[in-house]
């Protein structure tokens, strides 16, 4: 057979059941009592050919209501962001697309790199010591983090905010049946962490508190008074941050954090429906030893070249085995390195432009939605690119959506989801994306709805 990888012929088929020794396919499965297996056909589709295939699997993708075509006012985690086109040109570089673990320094270099310029970025931008090579996403960089906190305490009781994301609380959840600690979550005032409530919560045995700034209200935490808090009771103050908006917002790592944690999604990578995504995870040099996953140094040749090696792994469960830290031994290296090409295209001062563009587009659309009679912004607290407004009461949420979208606007997101309390109220998301002519557009529409 000339072309081993196209589909068999009936005249291969019948080579092969000859060499094997049967008359039929059928008769491979003889072993299997006729009982129990399945006789007819299963209810699926016939098959197509390549163009009729595509052209079905086209319209299918049709019917998602992606940012292409709409225009997305909706975040909670996954952001609209600006993806410059040399991006998925260098990542759709075969030696990058198609690399794994980097165990081979030797001829791991390039791969190598790419991970420690992430690296270099992420201390730089969170204002700690070191960072890994990235994490799973941002839900698991911060359950790693608690994991983290209770093994460098040996404590056991984890406080974290409301105002946290509640998918990584989820997370976080699920990570603390396994490894018996205690989550405690303390609720919010004004769209913020309630201070008092927080203060009231930590004890002697508080290992960690967790705190997200911007929040998933988007409002901005005050991570140094919380930090001086956990501090208090020597726990370790976890902050989760959105890395696009360190372009304008304090780091954590001088706010008194221990250990920053976030998602990289907003630098560079497609939202793609919700994934995959990149995390990542910095801590200062005290816990240098005790973070997840892997970390790429930098080091030198015995000709005394720059080279890069895998270092600090002895966490890693293929090594320690049932004492490891963590069960994390990957990364998400393709994906460090969208944010990677997206930091060094925008640099430094172009990464304040684009913060700044997020939060001078989010304020205007907050003041224009708020002149819309029946709504209101709730809470008062400072916001960076996201912001809370309240319907008008017996609002019917799923009408609105569908009426938005019908008119090429993907509404914000529906906050009675997930705080029950809050129901009638919607998560506005604001990129640099968005222009004047369609935030002052679906102000209109969102009127002419109500």
């Amino acid at each position: 057979m000339k072309h081993r990888y196209l589909p068999i012929t009936e005249d291969n088929k019948k080579e092969m059941l000859a060499t094997i020794g049967v008359e039929s396919v059928e008769d491979l499965f003889a072993d299997i009592p006729a009982s129990i297996r399945f006789n007819g056909e299963l209810p699926v589709s016939s098959r197509l050919d390549e163009y009729a295939l595509t052209r079905h699997m086209g319209a299918l993708a049709g019917k998602n209501a992606d940012s292409d075509r709409y225009v997305s006012f909706l975040g909670a985690g996954i952001y609209d962001h600006h993806v410059p086109s040399v991006i998925n040109h260098v990542v759709s570089r075969s030696e990058f697309y198609t690399a794994y673990t980097p165990y081979q320094p030797e001829i791991s270099q390039g791969e190598l790199q790419a991970i420690f310029e992430f690296q270099s970025y992420i201390c730089e931008l969170t204002g700690m010591a070191v960072a890994n090579a990235s994490m799973y996403d941002g839900a698991t960089a911060l359950a790693e983090a608690a994991n983290l906190a209770a093994g460098a305490t040996r404590r056991k009781r984890i406080v974290v905010s409301r105002a946290v994301h509640p998918e990584a609380r989820g997370v976080l959840d699920t990570y603390a049946h396994g490894l018996n600690l205690e989550v405690v979550e303390v609720g919010t005032l004004g769209g913020v962490t309630d201070a008092e409530a927080l203060a009231q919560a930590v004890t002697p045995d508080t290992a960690a508190v967790i705190v997200q700034s911007p929040n998933f209200f988007g409002a901005v935490e005050d991570v140094q008074a919380f930090g001086e808090l956990a501090h208090a009771s020597k726990a370790l103050l976890i902050v989760s941050t959105n890395p696009l908006a360190l372009g304008l917002i304090e780091a954590p790592g001088r706010q008194g954090a221990d250990i920053v944690i976030g998602d990289a999604q907003p630098l560079g990578i497609s939202g793609s429906y919700g994934g995959p995504t990149c995390g990542f995870f910095a801590v200062s040099e005290a816990h240098m030893r005790r973070m997840p996953g892997r970390i790429v140094g930098q080091t030198t040749d015995r000709n005394g070249k720059r080279g890069f090696v895998l270092t600090l792994q002895a966490r890693e469960q293929h090594i320690r085995r049932e004492k490891a830290t963590s069960n994390i031994c990957s990364n998400q290296a393709l994906l460090a390195l969208c944010a990677s090409v997206y930091l060094s295209l925008v640099g430094r001062q172009g990464l304040k432009e684009v913060s700044h563009l997020n939060l001078q587009k989010s304020h205007y659309a907050k003041q224009k939605l708020a002149a819309i009679k029946g709504v209101s912004i709730p809470f008062p607290s400072p916001t960076f690119n996201e912001f809370v407004i309240q319907l008008p009461e017996g609002t019917d949420m799923a009408a609105l959506q569908s009426k938005l979208l019908a008119e090429g606007y993907i509404g914000g997101y529906d906050l009675g989801k997930t705080y029950p309390e809050l129901a009638g109220h919607m998560l506005i998301a604001v990129t640099e994306r968005r222009s004047k002519e369609e935030i002052d557009r679906f102000s209109v529409i969102l009127e002419g709805s109500l």
